[in-house]
């Protein structure tokens, strides 16, 4: 009888042990098969670039190729809501910016980016402006501002979407400066930069996207929404320079499903942290003047919830809030 006991127990140890290590192992192997990056913008602008450069990078760390697809739409949301509808194992994971956090406390997502996703990594952040085209007759944002008070309605200009902090920052610069203007919205940089180029808008507000053309003498950056100058741009001032009391910004990060093991997390966030310093990655980000902003998993989500506040108190400031 003895026997037969430690016999059952033995058999219930080794059971035990098998059913532990067939648990754990989808986060020991993972990954085993190639990852999916969604980036919520179409390809060319500065998103896209990046996040290329960043997905490339990292498959020597994975061990795994880490394949990009462009969903673009939404103002940069259609990417993220793909992302959650996938299953919580890591094999699909996207960018995200302050644009989602936007959509969301204006009632257009049908998630909440606070509870529905997993932050992975922040990664950099964009720096935004308002370009001409070389030949408009504006020289500077004065100029710009009086010409639009003049013709009410006339001045059109163009964004990566509804939502996106280009287009609210625009929507505050004309209360403030007491301007109407007539937005277009795109899916994403290039497209605004290429309808600007055209003579079909009259203005771009959006990330250093436009960064090529102005260097090309195809576009003028008449004012940048950043804290201080761009080192790159030195004769461009901000907006506050501008007489305009404004600032902002947007951090570039990883998400992915919610729900998405902490093992596997860790493996992700440490193959994308080890890519921050790869040269090639590096360089887009000095083509786009944009700097590296890490943060990790648990530390991006304390600082996603507390953008959220700042952006809800904006667009509740601008009317734009969900009734």
């Amino acid at each position: 009888m003895k026997n037969r006991k430690q016999a059952l127990m033995g058999f219930f140890v080794v059971l035990s042990l098998i059913a532990g290590s067939v648990g754990a192992s989808p986060a020991q192997d993972f990954p085993t098969k190639p990852i999916t990056l969604v980036i919520p913008y179409p390809p060319g602008g500065s998103t896209d670039l990046t996040g290329r450069a960043l997905a490339n990078a990292a498959k020597k760390y994975l061990g795994q190729p880490v394949i990009c697809e462009n969903k673009a739409g939404g103002g940069g949301t259609v990417g993220p809501s793909l992302v959650i509808s996938k299953p919580p194992d890591g094999y699909t994971i996207g960018i995200s910016s302050g644009a989602v956090t936007i959509a969301w406390h204006m009632g257009k997502l049908n998630f909440n980016p606070l509870e529905d996703s997993t932050p992975i990594i922040r990664y950099t952040t964009y720096v935004f402006g308002m370009v001409v085209r070389a030949d408009a007759p504006w020289k500077t944002m004065q100029d710009f501002v009086k010409y639009a008070k003049e013709n009410p309605g006339k001045v059109t200009y163009g964004t990566p979407g509804v939502g996106t902090n280009p287009h609210l920052a625009m929507e505050e610069l004309s209360i403030i400066a007491g301007i109407k203007l007539v937005h277009m919205p795109f899916k994403g940089g290039a497209e605004a930069a290429t309808a600007l180029l055209g003579g079909h808008i009259d203005a771009v507000s959006d990330s250093t996207s436009w960064g090529p053309m102005v260097d090309a003498g195809k576009f003028r950056l008449l004012v940048t929404y950043a804290p201080a100058r761009m080192p790159r741009y030195p004769d461009a001032p901000t907006l506050k320079e501008a007489g305009f009391d404004m600032v902002y910004s947007s951090p570039l990060f990883l998400i992915g499903p919610k729900g998405i093991p902490k093992p596997i997390v860790a493996k992700l966030h440490e193959a994308f942290k080890k890519s921050l310093d790869d040269p090639d990655y590096l360089s887009i980000l000095k083509k786009f003047d944009m700097s590296l902003n890490y943060l990790g998993p648990e530390d991006l989500d304390k600082a996603i919830r507390q953008e959220s506040e700042q952006i809800k108190r904006v667009v509740q400031n601008l009317g734009l809030d969900k009734k």
